[in-house]
């Protein structure tokens, strides 16, 4: 059931990002920040109301549950572009430490105090997160860019969730980008969906050894999306931190793959915090290339194949671990989880050589968006690109112009019908 939600909400969300990105590139940034955050946290207070209704309203949120590309576009209206590769790196450190941390606090307010509480608690500070963009966000896009599009039509053809697809192709950069991110998050997504019931059920984890695993993942998460990050964009560049991130994904992957000592895993989880780095990197990158009023587009196309990756990593990964006969079931607590399990037998139960398959089948395809990722240039000659579209910028101009032949090949980052 899981497995099937994930999946629409994750196609959902690939199909509507790019559409999202693109209106708030025409209507500002706060009213799409709104209307994301409202849709992505609509479904919580469903859960102690109506099962069915959850499943139905979760699953149909993945068209505006992307705040991601919102909140991206956003950033980069507010920071120059030396900035923004730190900026990105505090979004994603701070996303991650509200991922790594709500979980462990859930569990325990969850088991002292009963699972209403919890969704009591979560609707209530979602409630406070859109008080909070309502009266303390201020619209980011500037004024100029908007009042002329306000009353603009909005065509098929701009509203049309595939037109940005077919554009991809149109450019290389964008197509190579696009391609990394999806071969990298893939399996990224199908970890996030297994990865700790994986250490219970296999390396013997205790509770309270899985809550201070995902502490300590998170703690090293934010440094490496702060102060590690801004060093390496300074050091090696934006491409080189791209290249050195997915190193460290392939290496951390492999590690899990192949672990099977506690230890091994605590080592892997120090160097997938390292990893972390690639998401903001790639965001920086991208946002550096696309124009100032196309950043909601772009960003939203790569949060639309995350989107996707999120629907197929974790049938992805729980197919491999059926293929391989690697079995995960949640397990009740009992009183002897609670303390430090020390039976000779607790390596794991397989009588495998691979405790983790599906680790390793991540890291053959981190290791192909490695060499995908080679060939981004490191450097993309903006002049020229800009100079190119402004040529046919009077033929944009009016929506009942001719399109010439040749404007049918305009890359994705300078096309503003998108």
């Amino acid at each position: 059931m899981n497995g099937l939600i994930q999946g629409v909400k994750g196609l959902l969300s690939f199909l509507s990002a790019p559409l999202i990105g693109a209106l708030s590139d025409v209507w500002g940034r706060k009213s799409f920040l709104l209307l994301t955050v409202f849709f992505t946290c609509a479904p919580i207070p469903l859960m102690k109301i109506s099962p069915w209704w959850y499943f139905a309203v979760i699953s149909v949120s993945g068209v505006f549950a992307v705040t991601f590309s919102v909140v991206f576009a956003y950033v980069a209206d507010i920071t120059q572009e030396h900035e923004r590769s730190m900026a990105y790196g505090l979004v994603s450190a701070t996303f991650a430490a509200s991922l790594v941390t709500s979980p462990a606090i859930g569990a325990y307010l969850g088991r002292v105090y009963g699972d209403s509480l919890v969704v009591v608690l979560a609707t209530a500070i979602a409630l406070l997160d859109i008080c909070f963009i309502l009266v303390a966000v201020p619209e980011s896009l500037p004024e100029k860019m908007r009042p002329a599009s306000w009353g603009a039509p909005i065509s098929w053809e701009q509203a049309d969730p595939f037109a940005s697809l077919k554009k991809v192709g149109q450019d290389s950069i964008v197509l190579l980008i696009c391609i990394t991110v999806f071969l990298s998050y893939l399996p990224e997504a199908g970890q996030y969906s297994s990865f700790f019931l994986y250490l219970r059920q296999i390396m013997k984890f205790s509770p309270e050894s899985v809550a201070a695993f995902i502490a300590v993942l998170g703690i090293l998460s934010i440094i490496a999306q702060t102060i590690v990050l801004s060093l390496l964009m300074r050091s090696i560049g934006n491409k080189n931190t791209i290249l050195l991130g997915l190193g460290f994904q392939i290496l951390q992957l492999a590690w899990y793959g192949f672990g099977s000592e506690p230890w091994m895993m605590w080592a892997a989880g120090a160097v997938a915090a390292m990893s972390s780095i690639t998401f903001p990197a790639v965001s920086a990158l991208v946002s550096r290339t696309a124009d100032a009023d196309q950043q909601g587009v772009v960003q939203g196309m790569i949060t639309g194949i995350r989107g996707l990756c999120n629907g197929l990593g974790p049938a992805l990964y729980g197919f491999i671990f059926y293929i391989f006969h690697v079995e995960l079931k949640e397990l009740p607590i009992t009183g002897t989880d609670l303390g430090t399990n020390t039976s000779p037998q607790h390596h794991f139960e397989q009588n495998s050589i691979i405790p983790g398959p599906p680790f390793l089948f991540g890291a053959c395809s981190v290791l192909l968006a490695l060499l995908v990722a080679l060939f981004i240039p490191e450097h993309t000659n903006l002049s020229l690109r800009s100079s190119s579209w402004r040529k046919h910028c009077g033929s944009h101009s009016h929506p009942h112009s001719t399109q010439a032949p040749g404007e049918a090949k305009e890359p994705l980052l300078q096309d503003t019908n998108v």
